[in-house]
């Protein structure tokens, strides 16, 4: 088939290259230059983990993925998947339930081995850490961190030499219908990419092409701050992996320096709301407040390091934190793969796969067509990704 993909970032640019390797003719356009610095793919890091609370779909789905981003590794000049593992983090010690609770019950039933920790072990063994601040929790040495930017170039690379047509600076403005189906995609000058089959994979912009989608999903931004430590060594992989700093409750995840002497400490929590035809998006001084605020209390070197960088990082939120994998019902031959929910990027490896089975079959399993379906009737339901921090409200 003819297959036209919006979108270049990680969902669409993983489909494109397992439709390219289904025989498929495929052209992918993206309205910036690519890997596009404004997208949901793009920053210096993202977490990849396995931990996932009580839901087993998503943690199976994880393993799988885990394993792709070491076949990966393996198969790259370098590699852009950092395992250095992945700390939980609680305020107070695990109960029998939550996010850290739940998630350590269900990866030591299915055979994962991760190390408990309580306020002694996290202050031996992490001295960037206030003794005393986080008082259990559980490292994971499954998981760490992907250069996402550096990912997505490695994969449009791939997708070019595969013989897909990637076209950045080319902006998408409808879908072409043509016998009550999808047909094509009109570009911004009013050229038409004709296709059997059009994915749109544009991430929090897909509201833009697929009208059906502008009210179920939600252009949300996380504030994301790059710091520059007065002592770098604290925040070394050894002593400093990734963190999730009792992320269900306050949001905030931090990385170890990376090779420019930056830690990356973010918030996967309410956001704000994003104007998607706008590319300033400032940061909030309340959100730079909050943070020296969590620094000073939880990581005191840094509460006073210097910001070398902020971004708001653009989340295409579903309300209930779910994929959005699936054809539209009113337009045969649209396919809609976007709602990646600030969780989609460590999938990477399996996303493509998942896309193209759901695209052009087999179809996906009936557990993930369930959750991933087309399902505007969740609009205002609550999120239900383990890890997500669901307030204070939206400023």
């Amino acid at each position: 088939m003819r297959v036209a993909v919006a979108g270049g970032g990680v969902f669409g640019v993983t489909a494109a290259l397992a439709l390219r390797r289904r025989g498929h003719d495929v052209a992918l356009v993206d309205p910036g230059p690519l890997p596009h610095p404004l997208a949901e793919s793009t920053d210096i890091s993202k977490v990849v983990r396995l931990d996932y609370g009580a839901d087993e779909l998503y943690t199976e789905l994880a393993e799988r993925a885990m394993d792709g981003w070491r076949r990966w590794n393996r198969a790259w000049p370098a590699p852009r998947f950092h395992e250095t593992g992945v700390a939980y983090l609680t305020r107070d010690q695990m109960g029998r339930s939550g996010f850290e609770h739940d998630s350590l019950a269900l990866l030591e039933r299915r055979g994962h081995a991760c190390e408990r920790l309580d306020a002694a072990a996290i202050a031996r063994r992490y001295p960037a850490f206030r003794p005393g601040a986080f008082q259990g929790g559980y490292y994971n040495p499954q998981g760490g961190w992907a250069e996402a930017t550096e990912v997505v170039r490695h994969l449009l690379g791939e997708a070019r030499d595969a013989g897909v047509a990637v076209r950045g600076g080319c902006a998408a403005r409808a879908i072409a219908e043509a016998d009550g189906r999808a047909a094509g995609l009109v570009l911004a000058d009013g050229a038409v990419i004709a296709a059997d089959l059009v994915v749109v994979a544009s991430g929090a912009w897909a509201g833009q092409l697929s009208p059906a989608l502008a009210r179920a999903l939600r252009a949300s931004g996380q504030p994301v701050f790059h710091l520059r430590p007065a002592d770098p060594t604290l925040y070394r992989p050894e002593v400093f992996p990734v963190f999730c700093d009792d992320i269900a409750r306050t949001g905030y995840y931090s990385f170890p320096i990376n090779r420019d002497g930056l830690v990356k400490v973010a918030n996967h929590g309410p956001g704000v709301d994003v104007d998607m035809t706008r590319s300033e998006r400032p940061v909030a001084g309340a959100d730079e407040d909050a943070l020296r605020e969590f620094l000073g209390d939880a990581l005191p070197d840094l509460a006073g390091a210097e910001i070398a960088s902020r971004r708001l990082c653009v989340y295409g939120d579903t309300a209930d934190g779910h994929f959005w994998i699936d054809e539209d019902p009113a337009l045969p031959g649209l396919m809609v793969a976007a709602g990646g929910s600030g969780h989609g990027f460590k999938f990477a490896p399996i996303l493509g796969d998942l896309i193209a089975d759901a695209a052009v079959g087999p179809g996906l399993p009936p557990a993930l067509a369930h959750r991933f379906r087309w399902r505007p009737e969740v609009e205002g339901s609550a999120n239900q990704e383990a890890a997500r921090f669901l307030g204070p409200p939206s400023r």
